[in-house]
């Protein structure tokens, strides 16, 4: 079986960084090598990693590939791609597609697609409805990821608004439960107040007041219920991208990972933009929840480090950019994000906001701990070699050209990077090497415990 050596990087895992070398033997990591140790047998390829860092592959827990149904905007062929390029070797997608995975049927024939057309591994998410809860027992817990749950009603809309149907929906299943929490009455409310005021022109409103329509209350009120409900049922519960601080009130800090039942996930746009951005990139950035401002990004960056936030994910949703034109109103929600998402991290890190080691954990050990996905998400002996080499003090910006995503656009056009990610191994296998897209290799299944 065919030996890699990648030698003399710096290896950022478990909260360490440690000068090193990691030995793939087929589709795992066999040795993790400090310092100048020598591997146990000869390797055919040795990659000289000297300067560079190596990563576990990131886990995004929250991605909108658009496929099947909605493949004129992204489909899980060019998307793959783009996480590849990324240093994203898992992906877990959302059940919003048409027709939705809610049935299941449609969650096996999304499976199928995905080991037909992703290069790197993947799950999807059941959708739950008003009604579906009797199926959750027929779900193998072993292959699905979640339960996707929209108590907020966003592209597709799958919103569940039934209190029984909520209570049946967390009493129902030992999978964890992903929420997506606004309220949509407050949503509703906020809508018909602005639309009869003066902001209201040629039928639309202006983007900057999508954060006061999909106000922090709207959050803060839906986020408080599914923690409520969840305790009620003691049931398993992911909060997903979390918008406010007063969201994170309702979150625990203090424990281990190990011991919360409650996690809370902030996406990579909430991180980067604040409502002062909608006037320079508008309809590009616009999002469910909305990016809200500067104090709310302030003390969303915070939480990481308080470990108030569990995961960091990007909420990945192309749509065509003809699609975004428009304002609160008419452009639609949801912004193209993962091939940058890694980056965009290191870059903050560089910034002094959270560490290398914070960006691992948060993208990387988390995600792995709460789904409790088969070894991946660490560097360890016998755990399947998911692995992203990323250099510093590379310069380089974001053209139109470098799109992986079929929505050929990004909000990060433009920008400039030190960062740069060099290599990603999906399974051992080299899916992406400077610059370049092995699209010939199809990724796995994930696993669950």
């Amino acid at each position: 079986m065919k030996r890699t050596l990648i030698q003399h990087a710096t290896i950022v895992n478990e909260g360490q960084q440690v000068q090193g070398s990691v030995v793939i033997e087929g589709e795992k990591i066999v040795e993790v090598l400090a310092g100048g140790q020598q591997p146990g047998a000869p390797c055919e390829t040795v990659i000289d990693a000297t300067g560079c860092y190596l990563l576990p592959g990131v886990i995004d827990d929250h991605i909108h590939f658009r496929d099947p149904g909605l493949t004129h905007k992204a489909d899980i062929y060019t998307e793959s791609q783009a996480a590849a390029a990324g240093g994203v070797t898992s992906i877990m997608d959302m059940p919003n597609t048409n027709p939705p995975t809610t049935t299941l049927e449609a969650w096996e024939s999304k499976m199928e697609l995905m080991a037909e057309k992703s290069l790197v591994n993947y799950s999807c998410y059941f959708g739950a409805t008003n009604t579906n809860y009797i199926k959750f027992g027929e779900l193998d817990p072993h292959r699905v990821c979640g339960i996707k749950l929209f108590m907020g009603s966003s592209t597709g809309n799958m919103l569940v608004e039934r209190m029984s149907s909520l209570q049946s929906i967390f009493s129902s299943t030992d999978l964890l439960i992903a929420t997506h929490c606004e309220d949509q009455d407050i949503i509703t409310k906020n809508t018909a107040i602005y639309k009869t005021s003066r902001w209201m022109k040629d039928g639309d409103l202006d983007i900057r007041l999508h954060p006061q329509i999909r106000s922090e209350e709207a959050c803060y009120k839906s986020s408080a219920l599914a923690i409520q409900l969840a305790k009620e049922a003691g049931a398993r519960l992911h909060v997903l991208h979390i918008t406010t601080a007063k969201e994170l009130e309702l979150f625990d800090g203090d424990k281990p990972l190990a011991e919360k039942k409650i996690t809370a996930e902030v996406c990579v746009p909430h991180l980067l933009y604040s409502s002062a951005d909608y006037g320079r990139l508008g309809g590009k950035i616009k999002c469910n929840p909305a990016i809200k401002d500067e104090p709310n990004r302030t003390i969303l960056r915070g939480a990481i480090n308080t470990n108030k936030i569990d995961v960091i994910a990007t909420d990945h949703a192309p749509h065509l950019l003809s699609e975004k034109e428009g304002g609160a109103l008419k452009a639609m929600s949801g912004m193209p994000m993962i091939q940058f998402s890694l980056v965009s991290m290191l870059e903050l890190a560089t910034e002094g906001v959270l560490s290398i080691e914070k960006v691992v954990e948060k993208m990387c050990h988390a995600p792995a701990e709460i789904y409790q996905i088969n070894n991946r998400g660490y560097i360890r002996p016998g755990y399947q070699a998911d692995l992203v080499l990323v250099k510093p003090d590379s310069p380089w910006t974001v053209t139109t050209d470098i799109i992986r995503s079929k929505c050929e656009w990004s909000p990060r056009e433009g920008d400039s990077f030190q960062w740069k990610v060099d290599k990603t191994f999906v399974n051992g296998n080299l899916v992406f090497n400077n610059n370049e897209v092995d699209d010939t290799y199809r990724g796995q299944a994930l696993r669950f415990r």
